[in-house]
């Protein structure tokens, strides 16, 4: 009778153990997911395919802006987007383009590349309701005149152009 009784204490204890242990670390996970997210762990780096804007003026093409965009958001939060940030981002770049005529890209005068990243990164948060894309780095950006599309020669938009 003591054995049983010792055999049952001693399951009773073990099993309270595994309880604790186990609700420990659940809370210990969630201290983990809710630690900011830093560019070693906790934020993907998501790399657009190229976004080609054609550029015109008086109803004729005159050549094709290129940008290639990585941006940077928490994986887990990026995953719940019903909308992908991709074509929030395409959308984001031809209003840009389009909404600042002034900008030359033969000669890339008037071009502002951290105005443009920065507009790209709070005009994406804002469309999201929230700071989810933390930084928009710009790994390509080009112009193709008309003349070249078709070939293999790109130039890139900083180099002048001679008129």
């Amino acid at each position: 009778m003591i054995k049983l009784m010792a055999t049952a204490i001693w399951i009773s204890l073990a099993t309270t153990g595994a309880l604790i242990y186990a609700f420990q670390s659940s809370m210990q996970s969630d201290a983990e997911q809710d630690a900011e997210p830093t560019p070693f762990a906790g934020l993907d780096y998501v790399r657009t395919g190229i976004i080609s804007v054609p550029v015109f003026d008086d109803g004729k093409v005159h050549g094709y802006f290129l940008a290639r965009i990585v941006y940077t958001a928490e994986g887990r939060r990026l995953a719940q987007l019903k909308l992908p940030a991709e074509a929030l981002l395409t959308d984001l770049v031809y209003t840009h383009l389009y909404g600042h005529p002034e900008i030359d890209f033969t000669t890339r005068k008037n071009f502002d590349v951290e105005n443009f990243r920065e507009t790209l990164r709070s005009g994406l948060n804002e469309r999201i309701g929230e700071d989810l894309i933390r930084e928009v780095l710009v790994e390509q950006i080009d112009y193709l005149p008309k003349g070249q599309v078709g070939t293999s020669q790109t130039r890139p938009a900083s180099t002048e152009e001679s008129q």
